[in-house]
């Protein structure tokens, strides 16, 4: 039988699914979010990911910034599909591995990625695909604390 999910449950659904990938208070729930298998992240500049992968990013943000957060902004729904404002939001405190530009070391301040995302779900409500987009050159003037 094919389950529905309701646009609020789907939000319901990626709202928790973002916290416990910000926070990595339970990676077995967050698992349930996604479908593990077929998950694929396509994020800026060509980058391309399965779970895994998005997994150990998220593990990098976790060590590099202390006091995260993640808040979501207008949603738009269609279908299995969402589309949304994401802030992820973090003291910049230990070398982060994965920026746009490789391995920077700490600046102590607070960083914000400011991103655009659009998610597909399966018919399970899990998260199957997603799709992101964002500044890299705001982040990284945050990350190295220059103008460039």
């Amino acid at each position: 039988m094919t389950q529905r999910f309701t646009r609020n449950e789907l939000v319901a659904r990626l709202v928790r699914a973002g916290e416990l990938e910000v926070s990595g208070e339970d990676p077995a729930e967050a698992a349930t979010y996604f479908d593990t298998e077929k998950f694929r992240f396509h994020g800026p500049d060509g980058v391309e990911s399965d779970f895994a992968g998005l997994n150990d990013y998220f593990a990098s943000v976790r060590e590099a910034f202390d006091e995260r957060s993640i808040r979501r902004g207008i949603v738009v729904a269609e279908g299995d599909q969402l589309a949304c404002q994401t802030w992820i939001e973090g003291t910049f405190v230990r070398e982060f591995t994965q920026s746009p530009a490789g391995p920077l070391p700490p600046n102590g301040k607070r960083i914000v990625f400011d991103l655009i995302n659009i998610f597909r779900f399966d018919d399970r409500g899990r998260l199957i695909e997603e799709w992101v987009r964002t500044d890299n050159r705001s982040l990284l003037r945050q990350l190295v604390g220059c103008r460039f």
